[in-house]
C-alpha cells in the first residue's frame, strides 16, 4: 500500500492527526510524521510514533535523524504528502517556498504529490493574503482541500475547519491508490500507477483590465474525464481555466486563466503517462490595453497574435505522453477536420465532437473518436458516459503493454 508523510502543523485541530495516522494504517498505509514545532503544544510525539508505529521527525538539525534518513531522502521516500493540519503561517511559507525548519525544507524538497487540509480561524482563511497564498499552491499543483464550515473553538462560525478525519481519507484515497508504484492495476482500477493530465474548460484572453475575449465552454466534459481517471486509479493532473465546478476527489487541479499560463502549467506537469487536451484553448490573443478602454474613444483597434498550439507542443515534446488525445470541436465537416488534426499536432487521437447545436455547457455530446484507423461514431450520450468510455478505452489500450 502507500506511505504517506505525514506533516502536522499548528493549532487545536492537530488532535485530528492521531485520528488520520489511525484511519490510514487500519486501510494498510504506511505513516512517517513530522511533527512541527506548533503541532508539538497541540499534540505529542510519543502518540504519533505508537500510532504510525514509526519515528516521529521534528527538526531539521537532528544529527541522529540526519545520519538515520537525510531529510531529501526523507521527503521523497514517501508517495503523498500530506500536511494537516495546514496553519495560515505554514501554508503562507509553502506559498512563498521558504525552507527555513523541517516541513518547510521537505515540501520544497519533495517530488511527490502533496495535498494541505487548511485549518484556521474564519477571519484569517477568507483574509485576501490566505486567498492569494492558497491560489498560489493550486497553481504549483498543490491539492488543497476545502475547509469545512461550523463552529471553532475561538468562539466564532464559518469555513476553517478542518475536515473530519474520514472525509480527508476519503478525498485523498483515488490518490494513494495511483501514487505507490508497488499497485498492481486491479480490474476495478487499470490505471493505477499511471499519470494522466487533463485540460478542461476555456481560456480567457485580456483585452483591458476588465473585458476578455473567451468562448462558451463549460469544461464539464474534461472535468468528467479527470473523474473517471482518477475513478480508474490514475494519478491526475487537472489543468482548469476559469470555471466554477468543483474538483473531482483525488484530482490535482491547476486553476489558469489564459493559453500561455495553460502552456506553462502542461509543460510543468510532464511527465505524464496519458495526455488529453480537451480544453477549449483561444488561438489569438489580443494586446491588452494597461487601463480600461473608454467608450467615448470609440471602437477599439485589437491588434491580435498567436497563442501557443499547447496540443502540438505536447505531441512534439522531448517528454512526450505515450498516448496523447485532443479535442476538436467543430461545427461542420466533423471527421476530416478531426483527422487534419490529428495529424497536424501529432496526436494519437482526437475526439470530435458537433458543436453546431446547443453542446456547449449542455449535459450531452455527441462525439467520434478519430484515430489512426478511422472513425468511430459514439452517437448522443452524457459527457459523464462519453468519459468513462473514453478512460475504458484508454484503460484497454495501455493495458496490452
Amino acid at each position: 500500500m502507500s506511505r504517506v508523510l505525514l506533516i502536522v502543523g499548528g493549532g487545536i485541530a492537530a488532535y485530528k492527526a492521531a485520528e488520520l495516522i489511525r484511519l490510514l494504517r487500519k486501510n494498510g498505509h504506511t505513516v512517517t510524521p513530522v511533527l512541527t514545532d506548533g503541532g508539538s503544544h497541540f499534540v505529542t510525539a510519543m502518540t504519533l510514533a505508537a500510532l504510525a508505529e514509526s519515528p516521529v521527525y521534528t527538526s531539521l538539525w537532528d544529527l541522529k535523524d540526519e545520519a538515520e534518513m537525510g531529510h531529501i531522502q526523507l521527503s521523497r521516500a514517501a508517495d503523498l504528502v500530506l500536511v494537516c493540519p495546514a496553519t495560515a503561517d505554514l501554508i503562507a511559507r509553502m506559498a512563498s517556498g521558504l525552507a527555513n525548519d523541517l516541513a518547510t525544507t521537505l515540501l520544497l524538497a519533495t517530488d511527490k504529490p502533496v495535498v494541505v487540509a487548511p485549518a484556521m480561524n474564519v477571519r484569517m482563511w477568507q483574509h485576501a493574503a490566505t486567498r492569494r497564498n492558497v491560489g498560489q499552491l493550486r497553481a504549483d499543483g498543490i491539492m488543497v482541500l476545502e475547509p469545512d464550515e461550523g463552529p471553532m473553538a475561538c468562539g466564532e462560525y464559518g469555513p476553517g475547519r478542518l475536515p473530519e478525519p474520514t472525509d480527508i481519507y476519503e478525498r485523498i484515497k483515488p490518490m494513494l491508490a495511483a501514487a505507490s508504484p508497488s499497485v498492481e492495476a486491479a480490474p476495478d482500477r487499470p490505471l493505477a500507477g499511471r499519470h494522466v493530465l487533463v485540460t478542461a474548460g476555456p481560456t480567457q484572453e485580456p483585452i483591458d483590465p476588465v473585458r476578455v475575449i473567451a468562448n462558451r465552454s463549460s469544461g464539464k466534459q474534461g472535468f468528467a474525464i479527470a473523474a473517471a481517471a482518477a475513478q480508474a486509479g490514475a494519478r491526475v493532473t487537472l489543468v482548469a481555466g476559469p470555471v466554477s465546478l468543483p474538483t473531482p476527489g483525488g484530482v490535482v487541479r491547476v486553476d489558469i486563466e489564459t493559453a500561455e499560463q495553460m502552456a506553462a502549467a502542461v509543460e510543468a506537469a510532464l511527465p505524464a503517462d496519458v495526455a488529453i487536451m480537451v480544453a477549449a484553448v483561444a488561438d489569438w490573443k489580443v494586446d491588452a490595453a494597461p487601463a480600461k478602454l473608454k467608450k467615448a474613444a470609440g471602437p477599439p483597434q485589437l491588434r491580435f497574435s498567436a497563442n501557443p498550439d499547447i496540443l502540438a507542443m505536447v505531441g512534439s515534446h522531448v517528454e512526450r505522453p505515450q498516448l496523447l488525445v485532443g479535442f476538436a470541436a467543430e461545427t461542420d465537416e466533423l471527421v476530416a477536420h478531426a483527422q487534419s488534426k490529428r495529424v497536424a499536432k501529432g496526436a494519437d487521437w482526437i475526439v470530435a465532437n458537433d458543436v453546431s447545436g446547443d453542446v456547449m455547457g449542455a449535459a450531452d455530446n455527441h462525439v467520434v473518436l478519430v484515430t489512426a484507423d478511422g472513425a468511430e461514431d459514439w452517437g448522443p450520450m452524457p459527457k459523464t458516459e462519453v468519459a468513462s468510455a473514453l478512460i475504458g478505452r484508454i484503460a484497454g489500450l495501455l493495458g496490452k503493454d
